[in-house]
């Protein structure tokens, strides 16, 4: 006896797209121990801000992967200000349920932006010993978008600052934006 029915194999089902929620308190769980496992290989708050931003893209390398996998439907943006805006609107939403708070141009500078955020949830649940009073646990968020502009063409330097809440600065290549000029000249 055979069977008429085909027999799928797992390479030919779609990817799951997932829950897409994470339990707050597991995120809180996991954050604490990856703030823990830095501080402990560091000797100063500037290193362990640069660990957290190193560890931060990785997540943003795998982060941007998995989105283009998941949503075949979406183009790779090659103006500068459509990419922030997907930063802070899409990519913001599938890591935090929520777009940042606003996005801005410094007046001074044309290669720098800032991403803002009123209420960061890294740091809504950490607290800072007074020894440490400068520490911005964004700076892993600061590393997950740096890693996304970077590995999209738009090589930039993303800090974490205390300002206006956590305020993202995004300082951007000087062929970026020469680049995104010769675009507008078209």
């Amino acid at each position: 006896m055979s069977s008429s029915r085909s027999r799928s194999s797992i390479l030919d089902k779609p990817l799951s797209k997932g829950k897409g929620e994470v339990s707050l308190a597991i995120y809180a769980l996991l954050f604490s121990e990856i703030v823990q496992y830095a501080q402990n290989r560091s000797h100063s708050i500037q290193e362990l801000q640069n660990k957290l931003s190193e560890i931060g893209q990785d997540v943003g390398s795998r982060v941007l992967d998995l989105y283009f996998v998941r949503e075949r439907n979406s183009k790779r943006e090659i103006k500068l200000l459509n990419m922030l805006l997907f930063v802070k609107s899409t990519l913001w939403k599938v890591l935090f349920g929520k777009e940042a708070d606003k996005l801005e141009h410094a007046n001074d500078d044309e290669r720098t932006y800032y991403i803002i955020e009123k209420d960061a949830l890294v740091n809504k649940f950490i607290s800072v010993p007074k020894d440490k009073g400068s520490l911005n646990c964004a700076s892993f968020n600061a590393g997950i978008i740096e890693a996304v502009l970077s590995r999209s063409g738009f090589p930039a330097k993303v800090t974490a600052h205390w300002h206006k809440g956590t305020t993202y600065m995004v300082k951007f290549d000087d062929a970026v934006v020469a680049r995104d000029k010769s675009l507008d000249d078209r």
